[in-house]
Parts: C-alpha cells; sequence; structure tokens
C-alpha cells in the first residue's frame, strides 16, 4: 500500500513552457548529509536510479494544486513537479513540507518568500506582518481594485499575498456578481475596468484561483468580462462563439459526468488561453505556467479515463468499420480519434506506449485503411495525421501489422499501398499531403529504426516484404512517365485512380512476348529527345521528384534490396530520362539518384553503368546547358569531380575513352583534364606491370582476376529473390565475361562477327564545330549485357602486346553497343584465335595477339 500512495511522476517545465516527463518513481523525505537538510528523494521504480534530489528550502514556495499536485520553482528558470498516484501520498509529502518550513499543512501555498532578494525585502517590510486589505467589491470601487491587482504584478510577494486574500474572501465570485450588474446597466467604464481585474487575477498564476473561475459556475462569466477589452471599439463576442458555434459533438454518448465536465473545461480554458488572452510580452512569458501545467493535467487525466473505459472505444471502432455507418458519421468518429491521439502526446512515456497498445488491440489500422482510402479529403487528411502518430510512436508496429496482412490480402489494398496510392493522387497542387506520407514511409522503410533480435531480423523481413510487394506500387508513376508509349502515359495521368492494376504492374503489359521483344517495348529509351516522353506537368513533376528522393535514401540504406531492383528494372536508364525535362528541379532529383549511386563506389553499380553507357543522357544534359552557370552545370561537374578525386579507374576509364572528346573543350574546369592525366597514370602503371610479367602468366593472370568477378556475381545473384511476374528487364549483372562463356560460344562469335560493321556505324553526332552530341542508339539488351544477343567492347586499362594502344582509336559506339565482354576488345589481327576459340568451344580465350 505504501508503494501505491508514494508513487508519483517527475515533471520539469521547459523552455516553451510544457512540461517533459522525467520517469515514474516512489517519493520519500529524507535528510541528506551533502545537501545538510530535509530532501525529497524520487527513486525509479524501473532501476532504483535517482530521478529527483531536492532539498526542502525553508523559502521556496510550494504549491499544492488538484489534490495530487505538488509545484515548485528550484531556479528562476527552473519549475519542477510531482504527480501523485493517490491524494493520500500527496498529502503525506505536503505535510513533510510544511514541517520542514513551519507552515500549517491546510494552506495550498507556503508564503516564505520575504528573503528572496534583498531588494524585495526591505521594499516590502512594512507589510509582511499582514495581507493585503482588499478594498469592498463594490460598483464604485472597481477602478481601485483594478489599479491593486495591477500594481501588485511585478512583486512576487504581493501577488502571493493578493492570492490569499481574493481566495479567503471568495471575492472572485463577487466580482463576478458585479460583472452581471454592469452589463444589466450597461456600464462600459465598469466593464473595462472589470477586464483589467480578471486579467490581473489570471496573471497572478495561482492553480487554486484558477479551480474557483474555471468551474461550471464562474468561467462563462470569467470569459464574459475578458470580451470588453477598453483597447477594442466593440466588445468581442467569445461566449456567443463559445455556446452556439463551438458544438460539442459525443460521437458515442459519455456516460460519465466528471468526464464530459472535464473536456468542457478543458477546451474553454484552452480557448482562454489561445485566443483571448494577448500573446504574453517577454516580461510576463512566465505569468501563465500555471495556465499551462493546469490544460496538460486535464489531457491528462482525459486520456486516461477515456482509455480505461474498453466499452466507449469499443463502441467507436465498431461504428468506425461498419459498412452502414454514413459518412457524416464516419468524419466526426475519425476526428475524434484525431483528437484523441493528440492529447495522447501528454502522456508519460509507458503510459502512451500502452494506449497505443490499445488502440492497435482494437484494430486502429484495418480502420485507418478503410477510411485513408475514401474520398472525402477531410476523413483522408484525418486518417493521415492519425496513422503520422502511429508511425511516429511505433513504426515497428506498424511494419509487423503490413506483414501480417500481406499473407492474407491482395498487394492493392495493403496499408502501404494506400497510403502510396493517397501520396500519388494527391489533389494539392504543392502536394502538402504527398510530403507528409512520404515523410511516413521514409521512416518505415529506415533500417536505423528496425529491431534485430536472435530469433527474428525486423530488417531483413520488412525490407523482403516490400520489395516484393510494394516498390512496384511506389515506381509505377516514375517508370510510366519514363515510357516510349505516350499514350500510357497520358492514361496514367488520367485514369490512374481508377485503373490502379495497370499502372501497378507495367511489367506485366509484355509478358506474352518474348524476353528481347519485352526489353526493348517496355525499357528502351529513345534515340533522342523528342521521342522520349518526359513530364512537363509542374504537378506531375513534383511528384516524380518525391519518388526520386525515396528511392535516393533506399540507394543510401538497403544495399542489396535496391541494388537488385535497379539492375533488374534497369531503374536508373528509366530515371536519367528525366534529364530531358524542362523542370530543372526533377533533372537535379535525377543527377542525385545517379550521383548517390555513385557515391557508393560499388564495382557492381560502376559495371551496369559501363555497360549501360549511362552517362550518355548527364553528358548531353552538360553539353545542352552550354555556356550557362548554374546549379546544373555545377552539379554535373561535381559528379565528374568526385569519380576524379576518388580516382574510381573502370568509370574513369569509361568517360575518357568514349566522351573526353566531347568534354575536352570545357577548360573552365581542370575537372576532365584531370580524368584524362589519372587515365593514363593508370595505363602506364598497367603497361608497367605487365612487362614485369613473363608472358606466358599474363592470359592466366587475367583469367584469374576475371573468374574471380564471375563467383562474385554469381553469389550475388544466387540470392536474388524471385520477382513476382516477369521482370522487365533481363538481370544486368547475369553476364558473364567472356572467358567462361558456355557451349555455345561458336553462335555467338559468328554473331559477333556479323554485327560488328554495324557497330562501326554508330559513331557519335557531331551537332556543331567542335561538339559531340551522343544518341541512345543501343538497344536496352546492349546495355544490359545478355549473352544471346550481343557484346559490349570494354577497353580494359590495359592488355598485352600493347594492344591498350589501339584502344583508343577505337569509335565510340563501339563500346557503347557491344554486349558484355568485360575487359576485352575485337582486332583485326585476332582471326587465328578465333579459329582457334571455334575447333575448342570450352578453351579461355587469351588476352594477348
Amino acid at each position: 500500500m505504501s508503494d501505491t500512495r508514494r508513487r508519483v511522476k517527475v515533471y520539469t517545465l521547459n523552455e516553451d513552457r510544457q512540461w517533459d516527463d522525467r520517469g515514474t518513481g516512489h517519493v520519500s523525505s529524507t535528510y541528506v548529509e551533502e545537501l545538510k537538510g530535509m530532501s525529497l528523494l524520487v527513486r525509479a521504480e524501473s532501476d532504483g536510479s535517482l530521478l529527483l534530489e531536492s532539498k526542502i528550502n525553508p523559502n521556496t514556495a510550494y504549491q499544492k494544486q488538484q489534490d495530487t499536485l505538488i509545484v515548485w520553482s528550484e531556479a528562476e528558470n527552473y519549475d519542477l513537479a510531482l504527480s501523485f498516484q493517490e491524494k493520500a501520498g500527496c498529502d503525506e509529502i505536503w505535510e513533510k513540507i510544511c514541517q520542514v518550513q513551519g507552515k500549517d499543512p491546510s494552506v495550498e501555498v507556503t508564503q516564505d518568500l520575504i528573503d528572496e532578494s534583498e531588494e524585495e525585502r526591505f521594499e516590502e517590510m512594512p507589510e509582511t506582518s499582514h495581507l493585503i486589505d482588499l478594498p469592498t467589491c463594490e460598483l464604485n470601487k472597481l477602478e481601485e481594485i483594478a489599479d491593486l491587482i495591477t500594481s501588485v504584478l511585478s512583486s512576487p510577494i504581493r501577488r502571493e499575498k493578493l492570492a490569499l486574500a481574493l481566495e479567503n474572501e471568495g471575492y472572485i465570485k463577487k466580482l463576478l456578481q458585479l460583472f452581471q450588474a454592469c452589463e444589466n446597466l450597461e456600464n462600459t467604464e465598469g466593464l473595462h475596468h472589470l477586464y483589467e481585474i480578471i486579467r490581473g487575477i489570471l496573471f497572478l498564476n495561482k492553480a487554486t484561483l484558477f479551480e474557483v473561475m474555471f468551474s461550471d459556475e464562474c468561467i462563462m462569466d470569467v470569459v464574459g468580462c475578458l470580451e470588453y477589452d477598453p483597447a477594442l471599439a466593440q466588445p468581442k463576442r467569445h461566449r456567443e462563439f463559445l455556446t452556439k458555434t463551438a458544438k460539442f459533438k459525443e460521437v458515442i454518448p459519455i456516460t460519465d459526468s466528471e468526464l464530459r465536465q472535464k473536456i468542457h473545461q478543458t477546451y474553454r480554458v484552452q480557448y482562454i488561453q489561445d485566443i483571448i488572452l494577448p500573446t504574453p510580452s517577454v516580461f510576463e512569458e512566465n505569468f501563465l505556467s500555471t495556465l499551462t501545467s493546469f490544460i496538460f493535467f486535464n489531457k491528462v487525466e482525459i486520456v486516461s479515463m477515456l482509455q480505461e473505459d474498453e466499452k466507449f472505444l469499443s463502441e467507436v471502432f465498431a461504428q468506425l468499420t461498419d459498412e452502414a455507418t454514413d459518412d457524416d458519421k464516419r468524419r466526426e468518429l475519425v476526428n475524434f480519434f484525431k483528437e484523441f491521439c493528440a492529447f495522447s502526446q501528454t502522456l508519460q512515456p509507458q503510459n502512451r506506449d500502452a494506449f497505443f497498445k490499445t488502440l492497435a488491440k482494437l484494430g486502429i489500422l484495418p480502420a485507418l485503411e478503410i477510411v485513408m482510402g475514401m474520398d472525402d479529403l477531410q476523413v483522408r487528411s484525418a486518417a493521415t495525421d492519425i496513422f503520422s502518430y502511429l508511425v511516429e510512436f511505433s513504426p515497428s508496429m506498424v511494419r509487423e501489422f503490413v506483414m501480417q496482412e500481406a499473407q492474407q490480402s491482395d498487394d492493392d489494398i495493403l496499408l502501404i499501398n494506400v497510403v502510396i496510392e493517397q501520396m500519388i493522387c494527391d489533389t494539392d497542387p504543392e502536394l502538402g499531403g504527398a510530403v507528409q506520407l512520404m515523410g511516413l514511409l521514409r521512416t518505415l522503410i529506415d533500417p536505423e529504426n528496425m529491431l534485430a533480435t536472435t530469433n527474428k531480423t525486423e530488417k531483413s523481413e520488412f525490407l523482403n516484404f516490400f520489395y516484393n510487394h510494394c516498390m512496384h506500387v511506389l515506381t509505377a508513376p516514375l517508370l510510366t512517365n519514363t515510357s516510349e508509349d505516350k499514350c500510357e502515359k497520358d492514361f496514367f495521368l488520367k485514369h490512374y485512380r481508377y485503373s490502379w492494376s495497370f499502372v501497378c504492374t507495367p511489367s506485366h503489359s509484355h509478358s506474352h512476348s518474348t524476353p528481347s521483344s519485352s526489353i526493348s517495348q517496355d525499357n528502351m529509351v529513345g534515340s533522342n529527345k523528342n521521342n522520349t516522353i518526359c513530364p512537363d506537368n509542374y504537378q506531375t513533376a513534383q511528384l516524380l521528384a518525391l519518388i526520386l528522393e525515396l528511392l535516393t535514401f533506399c540507394v543510401e540504406h538497403h544495399t542489396y534490396h535496391i541494388k537488385n531492383y535497379i539492375m533488374n528494372k534497369d531503374l536508373l536508364r528509366r530515371v536519367l530520362v528525366l534529364m530531358n525535362s524542362k523542370h530543372t528541379f526533377l533533372a537535379l532529383c535525377a543527377l542525385r539518384f545517379m550521383r548517390r549511386i555513385i557515391g557508393l563506389k560499388d564495382e557492381f553499380y560502376n559495371r551496369y553503368i559501363t555497360k549501360g553507357n549511362l552517362f550518355e543522357p548527364v553528358i548531353n544534359a552538360l553539353l545542352d546547358n552550354g555556356t550557362r552557370y548554374n546549379l546544373l552545370n555545377s552539379a554535373v561537374i561535381e559528379l565528374f569531380e568526385f569519380i576524379r578525386v576518388e580516382d574510381i579507374k573502370s568509370l574513369t576509364a569509361h568517360i575518357v575513352e568514349n566522351f573526353y572528346k566531347a568534354l575536352e573543350s570545357i577548360e573552365y574546369v581542370q575537372t576532365f583534364k584531370g580524368l584524362k592525366t589519372k587515365y593514363e597514370q593508370e595505363k602506364d602503371r598497367q603497361n608497367q606491370k605487365l612487362n614485369s610479367v613473363p608472358s606466358i602468366l599474363r592470359s592466366n593472370r587475367f583469367r584469374r582476376d576475371a573468374k574471380t568477378l564471375e563467383e562474385d556475381e554469381e553469389m550475388w545473384f544466387n540470392e536474388d529473390e524471385e520477382e513476382e511476374g516477369k521482370a522487365v528487364v533481363a538481370p544486368v549483372e547475369k553476364s558473364k565475361p567472356e572467358d567462361d562463356f558456355p557451349d555455345n560460344y561458336e553462335k555467338f562469335m559468328e554473331t559477333k562477327k556479323a554485327k560488328e560493321s554495324e557497330d562501326k556505324e554508330n559513331l557519335p553526332k557531331r551537332t556543331s564545330p567542335g561538339g559531340f552530341k551522343f544518341t541512345f542508339s543501343h538497344s536496352a539488351t546492349a546495355a544490359n549485357g545478355t549473352n544471346s544477343k550481343s557484346v559490349v567492347a570494354q577497353t580494359p586499362p590495359a592488355t598485352s602486346n600493347g594492344s591498350s594502344s589501339k584502344t583508343t582509336n577505337l569509335p565510340t559506339s563501339v563500346t557503347a553497343t557491344k554486349g558484355s565482354l568485360v575487359g576485352l576488345v575485337d582486332y583485326p589481327d585476332d582471326e587465328e584465335e578465333d579459329e582457334e576459340e571455334e575447333t575448342s568451344p570450352r578453351k579461355r580465350p587469351r588476352l594477348g595477339s
């Protein structure tokens, strides 16, 4: 019994005048040797640590509020409060405090403030022996009363004495009777004085006075007094608003009269603080701290009382999810829950934990799934706010729900997919709702707040779920708006909401065609700007920018899953189509996505970029930008500067070998010349290394490196998960290097020779004297490196017998259009070697003539 009686919550007042919960524990009053006096000690109930150690100072003013609160200040801006679970415990500690200070426990506020400062001690000395004498409460004394109350506000001691005098004489109720008389007599001067009086009493900041003023009997007259501000020509009509305009809606009848009265009181007091009272000046900001505390503890009590009433909450949920509930009723129920969750933020952490677990047990998430899909904008907005409270409190709880739901529901009705749909279909021109939902999705997929236990790894399970069931929904607008089929794009813009399944599964649109035709229809980017569909609608561009921001976050935090998705869907190629957008912010988002990928310095990504020749759209954007010095120019230059500084050899070689002629005229930065220098240094280093190795070992050395590379790739893709339906693009990294080809190598070599003449025609087009313009002349199949179609002729850093010198003279598009033979180039003098390979298909090709 003793433990329950002494159980308290410790609060401190922060800089924003809000109470911060410091924990729950048990309070005792003990003599502390270090403090040399009786002190209040609070030890945490969880681990016994010391939450509070405060000496009971004889000169400190302690206040007892609402029977279960003790509040005091230990420094000028450091307020403390103890909230007791039981009144009996509060009374015991109050008696100990009064005993130390030599006060009668019947008082609500201890009064020994004389020693607060030397200045006040001398100023107030003549009046310390008695309370302030109040004038009689009459109409002709109102001006005198107003002057008295205004004069004491600057002195803490006189404020305390005046508060005690007002309380002892029942003075407030007498003043409110005078208010009624003044209104009946239309005594404007008296009403102006009463405004000053009531406002001054509020600034006394005393909880005992608030309890009188905010009682059902008095609060509307208090509001009435505050209508007659002398600075206004006409009085405000606050009472009319509170009684007629503001309606108290009981979504489910509240049978507890005490709870109903507490709700009414809290709303009205909040209205007084937020609407009626002027914003306090710098000198008055501490005057209403007790009023803030009054509202805070009222909200805590309301939430606790509602939470304990299980019948009430069960009935609310039943009506919210009932299909027969009409739209108006459902709107009221959702707004109730929004307000309920907002109030819950006042609870201490363990109580808030119990609160949200109660809501989850009753079915808040399935209910949100229903209401977030409704057409009513107000309902959807309120549901989004509720969802944000849940995600902020426990993203793990939301993730657990959606993973369980996936076992029983189709993808298009999963909660996360409903959230994504709302983000995509936001009708706000500024996409305010979409931005909020994107932030919530980001929290849900953030590995930093995912739990890892011995039996269960939330990160692995949830990311598997997200990429299998939700990622195709998130990227649907991006893939649709970067396709060549304009009709499909227009259909998306006009009918997305009504044809969700069509847009959510773009990869199925060609599911009956061969893999190569599927790639060419769905994924091949146009050969120039004119046949590339790029979103010109500002709202669509904003949406795609949000999606790209989320995908960029995934690149930074999801490594394996997003890498697999990007390569299987050839996502970077589709994103880089947006470099053609007339909206520079969208082009920058696309560039930022590529920059994050390159920033990882991952060779899987680097080979994907070089095989697909994905620097082309970036360099085209740089060339199109011309001599303009803007953010796009700086961002592109920074991308190449990063590659130079970090010395990413594979990308450096690719850029120099394929694009240097177009970039060498850019001399206002030394980035591209620096890349050329790095490339030549590396080539010389490789040549020196090769020259020091006996010729008989050179091919073995290259073969061993390529084999190691292949094993890494195979290990990666053996871990790949099966996607639902057919992949839009054949997996890039499943291509094999030349030194380990399958049995049909003869057929491959024939195809290679036949295409040689075609490849030589794909030279960069000269757009102006000395300038180049690159085009997407290669197919997506070549970009993805599929074994059966074509081979990318990628120039190695160095090859034996001086072959590297031949490499630099090859046409640009040879590298851009051939398949997946990494590190090899076809030379005319290699015919003998080819014949030898044809007679022995399983023999590994040599690097060297």
